[in-house]
């Protein structure tokens, strides 16, 4: 396992790092919490000593979970990155949307990154996660009610008191992050960038190299579709909100499982997965310093984890670029 310093922080994590949304539940058609703390603690096994959680996965479902799944370990030996700013227990900020929560129960989601909402949710992480303090503390989504500065000055607060370690954002845009530095140093910004949905290259990436800032990759995979598992007429479980998202038609997934095939004897090549071909491919793109795999199982979390052993040239990365190209992406 390689492990990589967030921005200018004394905080390193592993560069395949335990993505805990799907564990949580919520939006994915459920999970099977045994299962959850046994490919954490497989993960870890495998040299995934980072974990990034949020309170919204499943309602504080997705933390408890990664408690329990540490629970022995020296916490000096793990990282726990979570979030704060989406709340369902108060009805303050920018209203995000309807949802359900795992029981069923109807809630209303808020965006909201007020210097009393993130010292309270700082301290239900704590409980949650068992733990006296926070490695990588992120807003999860920016919040249009909440002057950045003022959620960025509760964040240096935390980070004084001891409570986080940094500070980080996900989501931000390059001057979303230029406005917030002028209250903190952030270490990281956590963002949606796989092999087919490489939005940040044009200005993201380059002010983060530029600033010295960490960029977080999330849903590499695309949420399981550059598995190369997902087939034409793939039947989602129900509450599993990748059913109608934009990657998952029809004719996407067959776009993009062609690319895939382009690519497949690569990945034999190299006594590799086509997903651990994929994430190897991500972590070492421009400006990229974690990429977060998820994982329902010890098998799938294992996979994940040998994804950082798998090494790419320079002219293998290119070739793999000019598939992208040549398919459309």
């Amino acid at each position: 396992m390689e492990y990589r310093k967030l921005g200018e922080t004394e905080v390193e994590a592993s560069v395949i790092t335990f993505g805990a949304w799907a564990i949580g539940g919520w939006m994915w058609g459920g999970a099977d919490r045994q299962d959850a703390v046994k490919a954490i603690r497989a993960a870890y096994n495998e040299g995934v000593t980072s974990i990034d959680t949020a309170p919204i996965y499943g309602m504080g479902v997705s933390e408890e979970i990664v408690a329990e799944a540490i629970d022995g370990i020296p916490r000096d030996k793990v990282q726990i990155l979570t979030k704060f700013g989406m709340r369902w227990d108060v009805k303050q900020g920018d209203f995000v949307m309807h949802s359900k929560d795992n029981y069923g129960k109807e809630i209303d989601i808020y965006k909201l990154a007020s210097k009393e909402s993130v010292i309270h949710e700082v301290e239900q992480c704590l409980r949650r996660l068992k733990t006296d303090y926070i490695d990588l503390f992120q807003l999860h989504w920016p919040d249009v009610t909440t002057p950045i500065a003022e959620t960025m000055e509760a964040l240096g607060t935390l980070v004084k008191q001891g409570k986080i370690r940094a500070a980080g954002v996900c989501n931000y845009d390059a001057n979303q992050m230029k406005e917030a530095e002028q209250t903190i140093r952030l270490a990281s910004d956590q963002v949606s960038y796989s092999m087919i949905y490489r939005d940040i290259e044009k200005e993201l990436v380059p002010y983060c190299i530029d600033n010295k800032k960490s960029i977080i990759a999330y849903s590499p995979l695309q949420r399981g579709l550059l598995t190369g598992k997902i087939k034409p007429g793939h039947q989602f479980g129900e509450g599993d909100t990748r059913e109608g998202n934009r990657f998952y038609t029809e004719a996407n997934i067959i776009k993009t499982n062609k690319f895939l095939d382009e690519i497949r004897p690569l990945a034999e090549a190299k006594s590799a997965t086509l997903g651990q071909l994929v994430l190897a491919w991500t972590i070492r793109q421009p400006g990229i310093t974690i990429a977060l795999a998820g994982a329902r199982n010890e098998e799938q979390a294992v996979q994940n984890a040998r994804a950082a052993a798998v090494k790419l040239s320079h002219e293998e990365v290119l070739f793999i670029n000019k598939k992208l190209a040549d398919s459309g992406f």
